[in-house]
Protein backbone atom coordinates (compact mmCIF):
# COMPACT_ATOMS: atom_id res chain seq x y z
CA UNK A 1 0.00 0.00 0.00
CA UNK A 2 1.42 3.17 -0.89
CA UNK A 3 1.91 6.50 1.60
CA UNK A 4 -0.58 9.05 1.19
CA UNK A 5 1.02 11.71 -0.37
CA UNK A 6 1.90 14.67 1.90
CA UNK A 7 0.63 18.86 0.92
CA UNK A 8 4.34 19.27 -0.60
CA UNK A 9 4.24 16.64 -2.67
CA UNK A 10 0.47 17.67 -3.72
CA UNK A 11 1.77 21.48 -3.59
CA UNK A 12 4.91 20.50 -6.51
CA UNK A 13 2.63 18.86 -8.55
CA UNK A 14 0.33 21.63 -8.96
CA UNK A 15 3.41 23.60 -9.84
CA UNK A 16 4.09 21.26 -12.22
CA UNK A 17 0.83 21.73 -13.86
CA UNK A 18 0.72 25.10 -13.29
CA UNK A 19 3.96 25.66 -15.27
CA UNK A 20 2.94 23.05 -18.12
CA UNK A 21 -0.48 25.54 -18.19
CA UNK A 22 1.80 28.27 -18.43
CA UNK A 23 4.03 27.35 -21.37
CA UNK A 24 0.67 26.61 -23.28
CA UNK A 25 -1.08 29.97 -22.64
CA UNK A 26 2.40 31.41 -23.86
CA UNK A 27 2.18 29.75 -26.30
CA UNK A 28 -0.76 30.36 -27.85
CA UNK A 29 -1.21 34.16 -27.06
CA UNK A 30 2.47 34.88 -27.51
CA UNK A 31 3.14 34.23 -31.31
CA UNK A 32 1.40 35.21 -34.78
CA UNK A 33 -1.34 32.46 -36.20
CA UNK A 34 0.95 29.90 -37.84
CA UNK A 35 3.14 29.88 -35.13
CA UNK A 36 0.84 30.16 -32.10
CA UNK A 37 -0.56 26.13 -32.55
CA UNK A 38 3.25 24.85 -32.72
CA UNK A 39 4.61 26.78 -29.95
CA UNK A 40 1.01 26.27 -27.71
CA UNK A 41 1.24 22.61 -28.32
CA UNK A 42 5.03 22.28 -28.63
CA UNK A 43 5.94 24.22 -25.25
CA UNK A 44 4.08 21.93 -22.80
CA UNK A 45 5.16 19.07 -24.65
CA UNK A 46 8.44 19.14 -24.96
CA UNK A 47 8.29 20.42 -20.83
CA UNK A 48 6.55 17.34 -20.36
CA UNK A 49 9.22 15.62 -22.13
CA UNK A 50 11.75 16.54 -20.10
CA UNK A 51 9.96 16.54 -17.04
CA UNK A 52 8.91 13.02 -17.71
CA UNK A 53 13.07 11.84 -18.72
CA UNK A 54 14.36 13.35 -15.39
CA UNK A 55 12.24 14.66 -12.61
CA UNK A 56 9.02 12.26 -12.34
CA UNK A 57 8.98 9.87 -10.02
CA UNK A 58 9.14 6.87 -12.85
CA UNK A 59 11.72 8.88 -14.74
CA UNK A 60 13.22 7.25 -17.49
CA UNK A 61 16.41 8.67 -16.95
CA UNK A 62 18.07 8.18 -13.25
CA UNK A 63 20.55 11.17 -12.42
CA UNK A 64 21.96 12.52 -9.18
CA UNK A 65 19.36 14.39 -7.29
CA UNK A 66 21.03 17.79 -8.04
CA UNK A 67 20.69 17.19 -11.52
CA UNK A 68 16.91 16.05 -11.00
CA UNK A 69 16.60 19.58 -9.16
CA UNK A 70 18.44 21.38 -11.71
CA UNK A 71 15.95 20.43 -14.63
CA UNK A 72 12.48 20.97 -11.90
CA UNK A 73 14.02 24.25 -11.75
CA UNK A 74 14.61 24.91 -15.33
CA UNK A 75 10.93 24.18 -16.41
CA UNK A 76 9.99 26.38 -13.28
CA UNK A 77 11.83 29.43 -14.62
CA UNK A 78 10.76 28.59 -18.39
CA UNK A 79 7.06 29.00 -16.96
CA UNK A 80 8.53 32.48 -14.75
CA UNK A 81 9.86 33.37 -17.77
CA UNK A 82 6.76 33.56 -19.60
CA UNK A 83 4.89 34.85 -17.68
CA UNK A 84 7.24 38.19 -17.30
CA UNK A 85 7.29 37.71 -21.49
CA UNK A 86 3.72 38.15 -21.29
CA UNK A 87 3.71 41.37 -19.14
CA UNK A 88 2.45 39.80 -16.01
CA UNK A 89 5.76 39.90 -13.78
CA UNK A 90 3.91 39.52 -10.66
CA UNK A 91 2.66 36.46 -10.99
CA UNK A 92 5.72 35.42 -12.68
CA UNK A 93 7.40 36.47 -10.07
CA UNK A 94 4.84 34.80 -7.42
CA UNK A 95 5.24 31.49 -9.00
CA UNK A 96 8.56 31.45 -9.33
CA UNK A 97 9.01 31.75 -4.79
CA UNK A 98 6.21 29.38 -3.94
CA UNK A 99 7.60 26.96 -6.70
CA UNK A 100 11.50 26.97 -5.49
CA UNK A 101 10.34 26.57 -1.88
CA UNK A 102 8.12 23.69 -2.48
CA UNK A 103 11.29 22.30 -5.07
CA UNK A 104 13.67 23.15 -1.93
CA UNK A 105 11.40 21.22 0.55
CA UNK A 106 10.27 18.29 -1.52
CA UNK A 107 14.08 18.03 -2.19
CA UNK A 108 14.96 17.98 1.50
CA UNK A 109 12.42 15.39 2.29
CA UNK A 110 13.34 12.86 -0.63
CA UNK A 111 17.42 13.19 0.54
CA UNK A 112 16.19 12.25 4.11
Amino acid sequence: MRPRPTAIEIGSVLCGIFAFVTLAIWGFTAWPLPWNIVAGIGAPLLAILIWALFVSPRAVLAVHPFIRALVELFVYAAATVAWWSMGQAWIGLGFAIVAVVLGALNGRRRLA
